[in-house]
C-alpha cells in the first residue's frame, strides 16, 4: 500500500434517524425507526408533548429505510419489512420518510467538508470520498487531526455525529469508516492490515456480496485473512478472471482509485413503494395519480439539473417481489413532463400488470446536458432551436390508462 495517499471515507451515523431526533429530542436513547407513512405522522398533544406511533400498531407492507442505534441492537435493521421488525421491537417508534429534510442535511455536511477539505467525491446522501494527502499537517499524523477536524466541521454544521476512516485508499477507508461507529475516527496505517482487516468476515469489504461471501464459504474461506492467503489461481479459477484478480487485490489492500470529484449520472429516477399493495385496475385512479406525479418531479429533477433525457423507463415490483423493466428511446432528448408520462405509460403497455404493484418508479436515462444539446447548434450559427422537449408551464396528463381491461 502507498504510504503517502491519505484518503477518508466520511459516513454519517444512522444519518435518516438522527436527521429524525434534530427535530424530535425526546426521542434521544430510544428505539427509533424510519419507514413509515404519512399517517404515522407524530401527533401533538394538549399538555405540549406527541404522540408516536409504535411498530407493534403497524399494518402493511412497508420496508424499513433505516433506524438508530438503540433499535438495531434489537435486531432492527434498514430493508427488513416492518411487520418484522414490529415482532422484534414492538414498542420502537415508527416515524414517517421524508426525504426533503435528509436532502437538506446532506447538502449542509457536504458544504462543510468541501470549505474544509475541497477535494470529495459524493457517494451518495450520507457518505463521501475525501482526497486529504495535500491538506497542511495530514502527513504528520496519518491524517488524525484533520479527519478529527471534518468530524467537528459537520457537527457544527448540523448538530450530526459521523465516522470517518483514513487509510491510503478508498476501499480499506470505506471499511474503517464503519469498524467504530457511532462518531467514531479509525486511521490505518499502512502495516495495520493483519492486524485490523484480515480478521474481518470477507463480506465486510465493499464489493464481495451475498453470492461471493457463500461462494467463498462453500470454499472454506470466511475472512478477509482467508481470502489473503488463498491460492490467487484458485480464486481466478472459480470466480473468473477480473473478480477474482480483483479479490487478490482487495484482500492485500490494494486499490488505487483515485477520488473523482465529479461524474455525469448516468440516469435520474423517482421511485415510491406503496404502504399497501395495488391493483391496476381496482386502484387505478390512485396508481394514475401516483404515475403522473413521479413523472412530474422526474421532469422537474431533469430542469433543476440541467439534463434532458433520450431513454426514459419504469421499474415495478410486484407482491411476490418479482421486478421488471422497461425502457423506450426517444427521437429527441426530453426534459418535458407530458413526453415523459407518454413514454412511460408505453412502457407500461408491455407489462403484464394482473398482480398487485407494491412498487412503481420512473426513470430517465441516456442523459445529456442541456450545454450540450445547445453547443452543436451554436457551433453550426444555427438559427433553429436544439432537439430538446423543454418543460411546459402545465401539466395535462392521463391517469393510469394503459392497464388492462376488466
Amino acid at each position: 500500500m502507498p504510504d503517502s495517499r491519505l484518503i477518508a471515507h466520511l459516513d454519517m451515523d444512522a444519518f435518516y434517524a438522527s436527521v429524525e431526533l434534530l427535530r424530535y429530542p425526546e426521542l434521544r436513547g430510544m428505539p427509533v425507526v424510519i419507514g413509515g407513512g404519512r399517517r404515522h405522522q407524530p401527533m401533538p398533544r394538549a399538555d405540549g408533548t406527541r404522540e408516536y406511533a409504535r411498530l407493534r400498531d403497524y399494518a402493511g407492507r412497508g420496508v424499513i429505510t433505516t433506524s438508530t442505534y438503540e433499535a438495531r441492537a434489537l435486531g432492527v435493521h434498514s430493508g427488513m419489512g416492518v411487520m418484522k421488525a414490529a415482532a422484534l421491537a414492538p414498542n420502537a417508534i415508527l416515524l414517517p420518510i421524508d426525504f426533503d429534510e435528509y436532502r437538506k442535511y446532506s447538502r449542509l455536511f457536504k458544504a462543510a467538508v468541501r470549505a474544509v477539505a475541497p477535494l470529495v467525491e459524493d457517494r451518495g446522501i450520507d457518505e463521501i470520498y475525501i482526497d486529504i494527502t495535500e491538506l497542511p499537517g495530514a502527513q504528520a499524523d496519518g491524517g488524525r487531526a484533520v479527519g478529527q477536524a471534518l468530524k467537528d466541521t459537520v457537527r457544527a454544521a448540523t448538530g450530526l455525529s459521523c465516522s470517518v476512516g483514513i487509510t491510503p485508499n478508498k476501499l480499506l477507508s470505506k471499511i474503517c469508516s464503519d469498524l467504530d461507529k457511532p462518531d467514531g475516527l479509525t486511521v490505518l496505517a499502512p502495516d495495520g492490515l493483519a492486524a485490523r482487516i484480515w480478521p474481518l468476515a470477507a463480506k465486510k469489504v465493499n464489493g464481495i456480496g451475498p453470492k461471493a461471501t457463500s461462494k467463498l464459504a462453500a470454499l472454506g474461506i470466511h475472512t478477509v485473512g482467508d481470502v489473503a492467503a488463498a491460492s490467487p489461481v484458485m480464486l481466478v479459477e472459480h470466480f473468473g478472471k477480473s473478480f477474482g484478480a480483483w479479490l487478490v487485490e482487495a484482500s492485500h489492500g490494494r486499490d488505487e482509485r483515485p477520488v473523482v470529484t465529479f461524474s455525469e449520472p448516468k440516469s435520474i429516477s423517482r421511485e415510491t413503494t406503496f404502504e399497501r399493495d395495488l391493483h391496476a385496475v381496482r386502484d387505478r385512479a390512485a396508481l394514475g395519480a401516483i404515475f403522473t406525479e413521479l413523472c412530474v418531479r422526474l421532469a422537474s429533477d431533469l430542469a433543476r439539473k440541467g439534463y434532458a433525457s433520450k431513454t426514459i423507463g419504469i421499474k415495478l415490483r410486484f407482491d411476490d417481489f418479482k421486478s421488471v423493466t422497461r425502457d423506450l428511446s426517444l427521437p429527441a432528448h426530453t426534459m418535458d413532463a407530458t413526453t415523459i408520462r407518454r413514454a412511460a405509460g408505453e412502457c407500461l403497455k408491455r407489462v403484464d400488470l394482473t398482480r398487485r404493484l407494491r412498487l412503481l418508479g420512473v426513470r430517465a436515462g441516456a442523459l445529456a446536458t442541456l450545454a450540450d444539446l445547445v453547443a452543436p447548434q451554436a457551433s453550426a450559427a444555427s438559427a433553429e432551436r436544439p432537439a430538446v422537449h423543454e418543460p411546459q408551464a402545465s401539466y395535462s396528463l392521463p391517469l393510469f390508462d394503459d392497464a388492462p381491461p376488466g
